[in-house]
């Protein structure tokens, strides 16, 4: 072998070993437990704002009074707002400037930000995961560079208004992956795994490129708890770099025993070495309605024994969470409640108004209910 060759083949080696090594490096990359002092992040999801806010709709705290949702919650003594971003929505809401303006009302408010980049022009779920209508037809390489490009422009949004969020999540309820079909995972498209996580590394890359003081914690979300360890599993063996998992938790979906959902999330945590946070769950605090548009509770039989659907059972339920997830070992970092305002803001009659105004935290007289205590210390 020429001395040329040689020179060549052990810069090749060494270039070989690194290579596995820094991979080796980003599947071991946790983060320790958190310590005693971390913050406990006690949340809500406010997406619904800027729309009940354009339908002028008035929230009253507990004694009667008008409040904006906004500063009601910081003084309740949440510390984290939830809000996701859609790439092109075609109603125009939680695109990128509406979601800056809430988040610039949020941080203004003391408050810390979860921001929920979902990859999709609309809802996004364990059953839906549409690529953005702008991003269809686009090969691999093209969608990856379109991910890269299109996280660090909202990154960099943020960081430019000094608003950077604490959290932010590479796609919502990404049980299957998300992009589909290119990002699709599970079942027939499991072979797909290499595709899910270069997209997912394009989108993480970003993130660390625009957040050169490493603010900002990378949250991987999965539906349930149930197919949660194969998931997360696949992530570690794949050498995906994010701090903590994003669980979502509601009764009608993902059952009605609280202490498997404790004793899965301490194994997770403990499994992965990772924070554990409980990223959406709501309760009902009524089996009725206050629109025709239907809502996903309104049997007793999906209700947790022990948990009525009264104002005082949605209030002992929240609190509950409250407490498992402060005893996960170490590995809980908190909860976030999943639209507590998403009122029946067009009125009784409407076909088209809310989903969930019997599981929000306002009645439906839109004034506070006792579940909202839970948030204080």
């Amino acid at each position: 072998m020429r001395i040329g060759h040689l020179i060549l083949f052990l810069f090749s080696c060494i270039i070989l070993f690194f290579g596995c090594k820094k991979k080796e490096e980003n599947n071991s990359k946790t983060p320790s437990p958190p310590a005693a002092d971390t913050i406990f992040f006690k949340g809500v999801d406010l997406s619904f704002q800027p729309e009940l806010t354009d339908w002028q709709t008035t929230f009253y705290d507990e004694n009667g009074n008008p409040v904006d949702v906004i500063p009601y919650y910081a003084g309740k003594g949440a510390n984290l707002v939830r809000l996701r971003l859609w790439h092109s929505p075609s109603s125009g809401y939680c695109d990128l400037e509406h979601t800056l303006n809430m988040a610039q009302k949020v941080k203004q408010q003391g408050m810390d930000l979860l921001l929920s980049i979902q990859f999709s022009d609309s809802w996004s779920d364990p059953g839906h995961q549409q690529k953005p209508l702008a991003w269809e037809g686009l090969s691999l390489n093209v969608l990856k560079d379109s991910v890269g490009d299109y996280t660090k422009r909202v990154v960099s949004a943020f960081r430019d208004k000094n608003i950077l969020p604490a959290i932010i999540q590479i796609g919502n309820e990404t049980n299957a992956g998300f992009l589909w079909n290119e990002g699709r995972v599970g079942g027939s498209y499991d072979s797909n795994w290499p595709q899910y996580v270069e997209l997912v590394e394009r989108a993480a890359s970003a993130i660390r490129e625009v957040d050169t003081e490493q603010m900002v914690k990378i949250m991987m979300h999965f539906a349930g708890y149930q197919g949660a360890d194969w998931y997360y599993n696949n992530l570690k063996q794949n050498g995906v770099d994010y701090d903590i998992m994003g669980i979502s938790f509601y009764s009608i979906w993902h059952g009605k025993n609280l202490d498997n959902l404790k004793s899965n999330l301490i194994s997770l945590g403990t499994s992965y070495n990772k924070y554990v946070l409980l990223t959406e769950t709501s309760y009902p605090w009524t089996l009725a309605w206050n629109d025709w548009t239907n809502n996903p509770w309104g049997e007793e039989g999906q209700l947790i024994p022990g948990y009525p659907a009264t104002p005082e059972g949605q209030l002992s339920y929240l609190l509950k969470i409250k407490e498992m997830m402060k005893d996960l070992g170490g590995h809980g970092i908190g909860f976030c409640y999943w639209a507590p305002d998403w009122v029946a803001f067009k009125g009784p009659e409407a076909t088209t108004g809310s989903t969930w105004e019997n599981a929000t935290l306002f009645d439906f007289d839109n004034k506070a209910l006792p579940a909202n205590n839970a948030f204080e210390d």
